[in-house]
C-alpha cells in the first residue's frame, strides 16, 4: 500500500474539485441572481435610490469588471475569506459555523440510521426474493426509490401528526426531535444501499469459503454476518460516500419541512434572497465535505480490501 501517494493523489483531485464548484458556483450565482446591490437594499420593495445603489455597489466592488471581482474573491478564499453576508451582515463563516451543528447531526444521524436498516434488510432478505419477505422488501426499496425527499418528509408529517402523534413533527429538541428529520434523509438511502448490498451477498454466498463455513456448522445467519457481509461490503462503502456528500442538498429540503435549523435552511434562505457569499460559501463547504467524504471512503476501502491502493 503506497498511502502517501494514495493520499496525495486524492488531496490534488480534491483541491481541483473544490476550485471548481466554487468557480461555478461563482459564476452562476452572478449570471442568474439580478441586480445584487438592489437585493443587499432590500429588493425592488425597498425602492432604493440611484445614490444608494451607486454606493453599495462601490462598497461591495460591484461595479469592477466580471474577471476583477473574480479575481479578488479567489485571493480572499485562498487567504480563508469566505467573504461577508448581505443579508446577515456577519462573516460567511460565522453563519455557517452558528448553523453547522445541526446539519451534521442530522446528516451524520441519518447516514447511522440508513447503514443500519439497509444491512438488516439486506441480510434477513438475501436469497428470499421468491418469498414474501422478499417480495415486500423489494418493493418498499422500490418504493423509496423513486420516492422525492420531500415527499417522503410530508408522508412522514402526515402519519406522525394526525394518526400517530408520538413523535415531534416541528423542531423540538433531543433526539425526539430528530428521528423523523433523520428517517425522511436515510429511507431512500437505505433503500439504495439494501439494493446493492444485496445483490453483493447474492455473489458471496456462493463462494466456495461460504460452502466451508457452512460445513462447519456455522448457522445461516452466523454465515451472512460472520463472512459474507464484509466481503459484499466494499459497494456499499463506495455508495455511502456519495451519499453523505450529497446530505447538505437533502438538508436543505428537510430542515425546511421540518423547521429545524442548519445550513440546508440557511442555504434555502440565502438562495431567495440573493445572499451570493452564503450561497458560494455553503457550496465551498459542502464540496469540502464530499472531498473528505471521499478520502474516508477510499481509506476504509483499503482497510475492508486493501487491494483498492496496492498499486
Amino acid at each position: 500500500m503506497n498511502l502517501p501517494r494514495f493520499l496525495a493523489g486524492r488531496l490534488f483531485t480534491g483541491a481541483i474539485v473544490l476550485w471548481g464548484a466554487a468557480t461555478l458556483t461563482f459564476i452562476m450565482m452572478h449570471l442568474t441572481s439580478g441586480d445584487t446591490a438592489i437585493a443587499i437594499l432590500g429588493g425592488p420593495d425597498a425602492m432604493p435610490t440611484a445614490e444608494q445603489i451607486a454606493a453599495v455597489r462601490a462598497e461591495y466592488g460591484l461595479d469592477r469588471p466580471f474577471l476583477v471581482q473574480y479575481g479578488d474573491w479567489l485571493w480572499r478564499l485562498l487567504h480563508g475569506d469566505l467573504g461577508q453576508s448581505y443579508r446577515l451582515r456577519i462573516p460567511v463563516s460565522e453563519a455557517i459555523g452558528d448553523q453547522i451543528w445541526p446539519t451534521l447531526q442530522l446528516g451524520l444521524t441519518s447516514a447511522v440510521l440508513a447503514f443500519v436498516l439497509a444491512i438488516a434488510s439486506a441480510t434477513l432478505t438475501v436469497r428470499r426474493k421468491q418469498g414474501w419477505i422478499g417480495t415486500l422488501a423489494s418493493v418498499g426499496e422500490l418504493v423509496l426509490v423513486a420516492m422525492p425527499v420531500f415527499v417522503i418528509g410530508i408522508a412522514l408529517l402526515l402519519v406522525f401528526a394526525f394518526y400517530f402523534p408520538v413523535l415531534p413533527v416541528a423542531n423540538a429538541p433531543g433526539l425526539a426531535g430528530l428521528v423523523l428529520p433523520a428517517l425522511t434523509l436515510a429511507l431512500p438511502m437505505a433503500a439504495t444501499l439494501a439494493q446493492v448490498l444485496r445483490q453483493e451477498l447474492e455473489d458471496v454466498l456462493e463462494q466456495p469459503f461460504i460452502l466451508t463455513a457452512r460445513a462447519r456448522g456455522l448457522s445461516d445467519l452466523g454465515t451472512r454476518f460472520g463472512h459474507a457481509l464484509r466481503h459484499a461490503l466494499m459497494p456499499v462503502i463506495t455508495l455511502s460516500g456519495f451519499f453523505l456528500a450529497a446530505l447538505i442538498a437533502g438538508a436543505a429540503i428537510t430542515e425546511s419541512l421540518f423547521s429545524r435549523p442548519g445550513v440546508g435552511r440557511l442555504l434555502v434562505d440565502a438562495s431567495n434572497t440573493t445572499d451570493v457569499p452564503v450561497v458560494i460559501g455553503i457550496t465551498i463547504i459542502s464540496a469540502l465535505f464530499y472531498v473528505i467524504a471521499s478520502i474516508a471512503v477510499d481509506l476504509v476501502g483499503a482497510v475492508v480490501d486493501p487491494r483498492t491502493v496496492a498499486r
